[in-house]
């Protein structure tokens, strides 16, 4: 969050309140993190005296065309927003500002005020944003290392079956690649891949290439409406249909979505709901991660998540977790017998939303730990047994003595 459909309002806001008015004051925060490549007073000074002229979007990303260059862009982020002074605005998980809170919020990164008196500003209470002054925001990085835009821009059926056909890697990963596909991040991803109403049904963690032309076909389809829908509705969950996933995916929490049970793996780097019962691996993958050996995962322990550069989620090899969703029938194999062990990480994001983080209730150390306590005193025992004997024993004692 927020994703395509969040900053899609979010510019829709600006485009209907304040193209046409001149930027009368602006207050930058002086935040190098935020703020990138430019300081604060000489981002106020290419502000202050211009007229918004447009408001542009691609996949997570807008920017502001003014009457001449250079122009503000934002990329979100885990927590970035837009709220407009009096204009109702979605807000979604991880905003930070309320009605009742002070104006502008202690979290404004960019304060504009208008030459009508509309105060605007963009907020980040998490700092994973990024806040740039660009001469050309379509030619700088990140937007222009973006792919198709998942709203405007989605590739044709025939074309989408064409590239997901040599893509071998696994489908949720891709889809959260940027450069890929733009605009779909983790909650989209998992509700197009879901899909009750259209029948998706894909698992997260199943290879691009091996989807047949039908489900590629149907996971077309369910992008569009997906994201068309939640534009559609402002990005307001509350009007969400009462099926889509999104009802149900946050926090971890065990439950179910239409009957069926929820459950959570890490794909593409993320934490990813699904439902087993529905979106199942084929046959001949299923087989091949259950008879190969697991890699340890490429993440060190404090590795800094992908979250702070939300914009371009890179692909990890989550194809080498596969076995860990695919589950031996009950009393197949003894205790403790194909058990694995996640690689520990520690994230910032520990908020209500779970998307960058992945728990570990150190249930594992434990039996790693009587493992080896078992193992040392095994080691004590065989030790007291192989005591010295015989002349050189007797002196050997003496000599301990």
């Amino acid at each position: 969050m927020p994703e395509l459909p969040e900053v899609e309002v979010a510019r829709r806001a600006i485009e209907d309140h304040c193209i046409g008015k001149t930027i009368k004051r602006s207050i930058v925060a002086n935040d190098s993190k935020v703020i990138e490549g430019v300081s604060a007073s000489d981002f106020e000074a290419a502000l202050v005296g211009k007229t918004i002229v447009a408001a542009y979007r691609k996949g997570k990303n807008l920017w502001l065309q003014l009457d001449s260059p250079p122009f503000p862009s934002f990329q979100f982020g885990m927590a970035g927003a837009i709220y407009i002074k009096g204009v109702a605005v979605t807000t979604y998980k991880r905003s930070a500002v309320k009605d009742t809170d002070e104006w502008p919020s202690k979290y404004s990164k960019v304060f504009i005020q208008l030459d009508d008196g509309l105060e605007f500003s963009f907020t980040d209470k998490r700092r994973f944003a990024k806040v740039r002054l660009l001469e050309d925001p379509t030619s700088a990085p990140p937007i222009s290392e973006l792919g198709p835009d998942a709203l405007l821009e989605l590739k044709s059926v025939d074309e989408f079956v064409e590239s997901l056909s040599k893509k071998k890697t696994a489908i949720k990963a891709l889809l959260l690649d940027q450069s890929y596909i733009s605009g779909i991040g983790n909650w989209v991803a998992d509700e197009v891949l879901y899909q009750f109403v259209m029948q998706a049904k894909i698992h997260p963690l199943q290879i691009a290439s091996s989807l047949s032309r039908e489900s590629c076909a149907t996971l077309h389809k369910c992008i569009k409406e997906v994201v068309h829908y939640a534009v559609q509705v402002d990005a307001d969950s509350s009007r969400f249909p009462p099926k889509w996933m999104f009802h149900f995916r946050w926090g971890k929490k065990p439950g179910k979505v239409n009957g069926k049970k929820i459950e959570f793996i890490t794909a593409g780097g993320r934490t990813t709901a699904f439902v087993p019962d529905l979106q199942k691996l084929s046959r001949n993958q299923a087989a091949n991660a259950v008879s190969k050996p697991q890699k340890q995962s490429g993440r060190k322990k404090g590795h800094k998540d992908d979250s702070d550069n939300d914009d371009v989620d890179e692909p990890a090899s989550d194809e080498d977790k596969i076995a860990e969703s695919v589950k031996p029938k009950k009393g197949a194999k003894s205790r403790g017998q194909g058990r694995t062990f996640p690689a520990k990480r520690k994230s910032k994001e520990s908020d209500d939303d779970d998307d960058n983080t992945e728990d570990n209730d150190g249930e594992d150390d434990e039996d790693q730990k009587k493992v080896t306590n078992n193992k040392q005193l095994k080691a004590e025992k065989t030790n007291k047994k192989k005591v010295p004997t015989g002349k050189n024993g007797k002196n050997a004692k003496k000599k301990a003595k």
